[in-house]
């Protein structure tokens, strides 16, 4: 069995790049950005200045992952930016959210969360409004 081969550094650079400017987009907190990544306050600072030489992780990889899809549901679903970036901060009334925003599930640092954000919003995209 052959482990997983670690990202390039070209590579791991971009997607760390691309997950904070997705973060900064959604107006995150540093605990927010925190909880999302599964990182700890020195490690996102670091990041933050530079993803150089940053290693991905395979739970950091898999909630990138998760976090780039989020967003390409979201940019599927919705036409207007406002949309795109602010609806992870709406409170959504469908059984799943309970009247939270989706932030407030996916914030909660479980990759669980992450997965069932990304699930439900794919639901929506289909059209089972879930």
């Amino acid at each position: 069995m052959h482990a997983l081969a670690q990202p390039s550094a070209l590579t791991a650079n971009a997607a760390i790049g691309t997950a904070l400017n997705i973060l900064n987009k959604w107006s995150c907190t540093e605990k927010e950005k925190m909880a999302i990544l599964g990182v700890g306050r020195s490690t996102l600072h670091k990041y933050q200045a530079s993803a150089e030489g940053a290693r991905l992780t395979p739970d950091l990889l898999e909630r990138i992952s998760y976090l780039l899809n989020i967003h390409a549901l979201l940019r599927t679903i919705f036409e207007n930016p406002d949309n795109i970036y602010g609806f992870v901060r709406m409170p959504n009334r469908s059984a799943f959210f309970g009247g939270k925003a989706p932030m407030d599930i996916m914030s909660s640092g479980l990759m669980t969360a992450l997965y069932e954000v990304y699930k439900h919003l794919d639901a929506i995209r289909s059209g089972e409004f879930a």
